[in-house]
């Protein structure tokens, strides 16, 4: 296997964005470090009320004493919540667009309901889920799962419909059957596309499956932070609002980093 050989221009602009990748990592972190700091410094100095905003130092007690066991049961819960609901979301939607992409007359009736049902509050249909599938795990996931679904099959079955029509029309006169033209062409083509709705689908698997342990839920952080509002103990809130933000970050590096192994595959 041969070696990639870089001029010397080419080396010099390798290192300047390394380096700037870098200066742009360590701004980021001192950015995060000072908010902390500056919040911590004026909970101490009593320029905020502690009851209300809690600090640093409070939500890490709070972490400390809940790690043992019972912070991390929910976070657990959480986050298997949400990833059933992401995976699902994600193979829904997918089909769906590939239905649709099969049939333009069908695509053309059922597309209007698609962005109706995109812009309807989905906390509204929270009563009814509760009815159709019961409480629990299975309410929740199925939020989680309108949440992000009908996105999921609108940008996925945009990008199909966008393919060129010459390739196309190449692969009809060469006698390709539908089946052929998608997985030989909408397909590959498409791969960026379906990175880029996954990484979307991330943060709106994590907001319908919090939106999901408001309306019903016994474990999860989403239940952490609404019990910790009704005893007023804003620390818990946050603890629990912090391990939420990293799990969801964790989660979109995860695809981030999957999108990267697809875009290098491509790249070959």
């Amino acid at each position: 296997m041969k070696k990639k050989t870089y001029s010397e221009e080419h080396r010099r602009f390798l290192n300047r964005r390394n380096l700037n990748n870098i200066l742009i990592r360590a701004t980021q972190i001192a950015l995060l470090v000072f908010l902390l700091g500056l919040w911590q410094l004026l909970a101490d100095k009593g320029v905020v009320d502690v009851f209300i905003t809690s600090s640093p130092r409070r939500v890490w007690e709070t972490f400390v004493s809940l790690g043992g066991g019972d912070l991390w049961h929910h976070a657990w819960t959480t986050l298997y919540e949400t990833v059933i609901g992401f995976l699902l979301s994600f193979v829904i939607g997918t089909t769906v667009a590939v239905l649709l992409w099969f049939s333009e007359t069908v695509r053309r009736v059922i597309e209007p309901y698609l962005v109706v049902l995109n812009a309807l509050p989905k906390i509204a249909l929270g009563p009814i889920i509760i009815i159709w599938v019961g409480a629990g795990v299975k309410a929740i996931v199925t939020m989680a799962i309108l949440i992000s679904v009908v996105i999921t099959t609108l940008n996925t079955l945009t990008g199909f419909v966008s393919v060129s029509q010459e390739k196309m029309l190449l692969m009809r006169t060469l006698h390709a059957s539908k089946w052929q033209i998608l997985w030989k062409l909408v397909f590959p083509a498409n791969l960026p596309t379906v990175m880029s709705c996954l990484k979307v689908s991330v943060g709106m698997s994590w907001v319908g499956t919090i939106m999901g342990e408001y309306l019903v839920s016994k474990a999860g952080l989403g239940y952490l932070i609404v019990y910790g509002g009704q005893v007023f103990n804003l620390s818990l809130v946050m603890c629990a609002t912090v391990l939420l933000c990293v799990l969801a970050a964790a989660m979109y590096i995860s695809v981030a980093l999957l999108e990267k192994v697809v875009n290098r595959f491509i790249g070959q």
